[in-house]
């Protein structure tokens, strides 16, 4: 069974769903573009963005039990999953406040007439999310789809089933049709079959390069608009001029929130070579002082993996990593018992011939590497396939505005921890994906932008 909701603290199993049948997801498709046809879809706006703004509302008021359905599912402690359900209810807010100005007409200066750009719903979009943040994933797919008028099939992640069935509960709860948000357990093939049918106009996941590629190739044979967030190797960048302590204790929220498991997490630390010493010391103190447990226990500061799976397969990453010339400054296991967990790792002398140097740690560990200079840290915060985001501290704000315009990323924050907000788009580059999500760049990716040019009363003689 691809849906099993277990938690990763206790390995307990929560509850099972079984896979939807092929005639259940056609019945589902068959609904959801009714829906796209309907004046759902095609009348006024704000019958949409009223929904949204009930949704925000109904999030808000179930906060807790949210929270705490995530915790079970995929171990995040109970503050990080109080942060995601506020934070799901404010994307929610934003595009309903917003979205009608977004999506307004556009006026274009001509000579040949009065000219604008239109923004029209085109079908029904497939999204494939994943586990990390079982909500706010959601809701960066539905604020912006539901504005719209696009119809969404929504394939979970196999291990928070729970919390994509609650999140279709609110949005139907919330005022909308059925075939607006609609949760498919689906198998590899029949997400495949979705991405051949022509009431499918787009398809946006966040996942895995690998099942990245995978989808963008069936989406370019079908001709179908796609948006990738994959992985990330994010850098975080410590000048000779930063704030070391500021920037220790951002660095290590950065790369141990969710127990290291996002995207835009802080993994390949980049420290000039003057300050080298003293930052190292300082983020390895604040990892030692790391409290691993119960993501329940309010007063911990790790979790677990989502899964003992995953805790194997970083174990094994950080072996083979050793193996081929790192060193371990501090953790590197597997923590003995039940439960998904894994000490906060820092690995250093990680050489370009080693394969740790190229791959993404989707975990508490941290790689640590020294430069001498600007010219050598860019050099080194370009030589990735990834390029999600990335931070640069220093006190030197034009120097480290200029090494930003610098970095392959989609994404650069200075003097603060990668991040994002409903009115930022996200995205990246490179073998991070492509395509933006949030923001109004996010909300017109799914979109046609229909150009109306209404002519001059008379030609010209």
């Amino acid at each position: 069974m691809a849906y099993k909701s277990t938690n990763p603290a206790t390995g307990e199993t929560v509850a099972e769903f079984p896979d939807h049948s092929d005639e259940e997801i056609e019945n589902a498709l068959a609904q959801a573009d009714a829906v796209y046809r309907s004046d759902w879809s095609r009348g006024p706006i704000e019958r949409r963005l009223a929904v949204l703004s009930r949704l925000a509302d109904l999030v808000e008021s179930r906060a807790e039990e949210l929270a705490k359905v995530a915790v079970r599912e995929m171990g995040k402690r109970i503050s990080e999953a109080r942060w995601e359900v506020e934070e799901t209810a404010r994307i929610a807010r934003h595009f309903a406040d917003n979205a009608a100005r977004m999506l307004a007409p556009e006026k274009i200066a001509t000579d040949q007439g009065d000219a604008w750009i239109e923004f029209h719903p085109v079908g029904v979009v497939v999204a494939i999310e994943p586990w990390n943040f079982p909500y706010y994933q959601l809701v960066r797919v539905a604020a912006p789809a539901i504005s719209a008028g696009n119809p969404v099939l929504i394939k979970p992640a196999g291990i928070v089933p729970q919390c994509a069935k609650l999140f279709e509960e609110l949005i139907l709860e919330a005022g909308a049709p059925r075939g607006v948000w609609t949760t498919v357990f689906a198998g590899k093939d029949q997400v495949a079959k979705l991405l051949q049918d022509d009431r499918v106009q787009g398809v946006t996941l966040t996942g895995s390069e690998q099942a990245g590629s995978i989808v963008a190739a069936e989406a370019g044979r079908n001709l179908k608009k796609s948006v990738l967030e994959l992985g990330g190797s994010d850098i975080f960048a410590v000048l000779d001029d930063a704030d070391l302590d500021r920037a220790a204790d951002i660095g290590a929220a950065g790369r141990l929130t969710v127990a290291g498991q996002v995207c835009t997490a802080a993994k390949r630390f980049l420290v000039h070579e003057k300050v080298a010493d003293s930052f190292i010391e300082k983020l390895a103190q604040r990892f030692r002082a790391m409290r691993v447990g119960d993501p329940m226990d309010e007063t911990i500061d790790l979790g677990p993996l989502s899964s003992v799976a995953a805790r194997d397969a970083l174990a094994a990453q950080v072996r083979d990593a050793v193996a081929a010339g790192a060193s371990v400054l501090h953790g590197g296991n597997a923590l003995q018992g039940d439960g998904a967990y894994f000490e906060p790792t820092i690995l250093t002398n990680i050489t370009r011939d080693n394969p740790a140097y190229f791959e993404e740690f989707f975990g508490p560990v941290a790689h640590v590497h020294i430069v001498r200079d600007d010219d050598a840290l860019v050099e080194l915060a370009n030589d990735s396939p990834y390029g999600l985001g990335g931070s640069i501290f220093s006190a030197d704000i034009a120097r480290a505005k200029a090494l930003a315009s610098r970095i392959d990323a989609g994404m650069v924050w200075i003097n603060a921890m990668t991040g994002g907000g409903p009115e930022l788009p996200f995205g990246g580059v490179k073998r991070s994906g492509y395509g933006r999500e949030l923001a109004e760049s996010g909300i017109k990716e799914m979109l046609n932008q229909k150009l109306v040019v209404v002519g001059p009363a008379k030609q010209a003689a």
